[in-house]
């Protein structure tokens, strides 16, 4: 988003900064000044230009922001018109020691759950899409080899392009750079392999594949905890997890073995999101909790992360994933939509507040012989 300021004044400089350095972030809880979002101040007379970088994508929490930001300035005397800019930029973020980012690709988010069958793929897919709604680049690696379902969510089909013989271009689906092992094979071939082979499919899929610039790379974990998951949370350069869950105890036991897991592995969760909160009837609107009410949100709390927030047992998320389009393209304006944005703001904003990756401003040692 543009900025355009109005020059040099008679206003305050100092008394602008005072004004909105305390605004607090509602997604970071940091302020303003906190967080040195306040990048300038351009002032003309009674005129007032503010530009603000936010470390995470928030094209939906820009107008609030901006009201809040013109309320203030509203108040600091002399002021009388304003113009407010937001924009963001991603910063690459630390991944587990020993480990390598990826060059092109800022963030890997892995997105979890202990068991299958909680909405964990519906709910990675529909994320990815809300990052890439609120102004993030942003690609989805489907890691399940023996299920691999993004290419049917997402109704792409197509075989990778390779441009040299080496690697794949991602397959580009609803503005998202996506790979699975979906795209390489038929839908009905069974994938009977052991597990350091899906292992050493993973890696190439991750690292084979031509990323462009992305901010994050969105990676639908298989289900489980076992040799398989531990061995890609070792060896794949992830910045943070997401733990998919629903409210229902036996699913909880699951998906606490799934936060372990990650723990031991040095890989910080970023939040957890509870699928299938509420079912709402579709005839009568009864609302009622089949699974069980606020299992995620006392798990998040019982071990100190965020909750990202819920999302309803509705039947029409089911039936656009399996039509390949996806909530968030299907109903961009939609409530569950907007419950998908809010989460994607929430994750961003976690992620934003975790120690960042610098080693790439590093400047890179080579020893010749002459």
């Amino acid at each position: 988003m543009a900025f355009f300021g109005f020059g040099r004044s008679g206003g305050s400089d100092a008394a602008v900064r005072e004004a909105l350095g305390t605004i607090v972030d509602r997604y970071t809880g940091q302020t303003l000044a906190e967080a040195k979002a306040i990048r300038e101040i351009d002032m003309r007379g009674a005129e007032v230009g503010v530009h603000l970088r936010l470390g995470y994508p928030a094209a939906g929490y820009v107008p609030a922001l901006a009201q809040e930001v013109g309320e203030r300035l509203s108040a600091v005397l002399g002021v009388t018109r304003w113009d407010v800019s937001v924009d963001w930029k991603i910063e690459a973020h630390g991944v587990q020691a020993g480990l390598k980012r990826l060059p092109e690709v800022r963030n890997i988010v892995a997105v979890a759950s202990g068991k299958g069958g909680v909405g964990k793929s519906t709910t990675a897919v529909n994320l990815a899409l809300a990052l890439h709604a609120e102004g993030a680049r942003v690609g989805l690696l489907d890691a399940d080899i023996y299920g691999p379902s993004q290419p049917q969510m997402l109704g792409a089909h197509e075989k990778p392009q390779t441009l040299d013989g080496k690697h794949f271009e991602p397959v580009m689906a609803h503005g998202l750079q996506s790979m699975s092992i979906g795209y390489l094979i038929e839908e009905d071939n069974p994938m009977i392999w052991r597990g350091p082979m899906v292992t050493s499919a993973l890696q190439q899929l991750l690292n084979d594949t031509r990323w462009s610039d992305l901010d994050y790379l969105i990676v639908d974990m298989p289900p489980g905890t076992g040799d398989i998951q531990l061995t890609l949370s070792q060896k794949v350069p992830v910045a943070g997890a997401v733990i998919v869950t629903t409210p229902q105890d036996i699913a909880l036991l699951d998906a606490r073995k799934g936060l372990k897991m990650f723990e031991k592995v040095n890989v910080p969760v970023l939040g957890v999101i509870e699928n299938m909160s509420l079912h709402v009837c579709s005839q009568c609107g009864h609302v009622e909790p089949i699974f069980g009410e606020g299992g995620g949100e006392r798990m998040a709390q019982g071990y100190g992360v965020p909750f990202l927030g819920g999302v309803p047992l509705d039947r029409r998320i089911r039936e656009q994933v399996d039509g390949g389009h996806p909530t968030l393209v299907s109903e961009p304006d939609g409530e569950i939509s907007r419950r998908y944005r809010e989460m994607a703001r929430k994750l961003g904003a976690t992620l934003s507040l975790r120690a960042k990756d610098y080693s790439s401003l590093f400047p890179r040692i080579v020893v010749q012989n002459d």
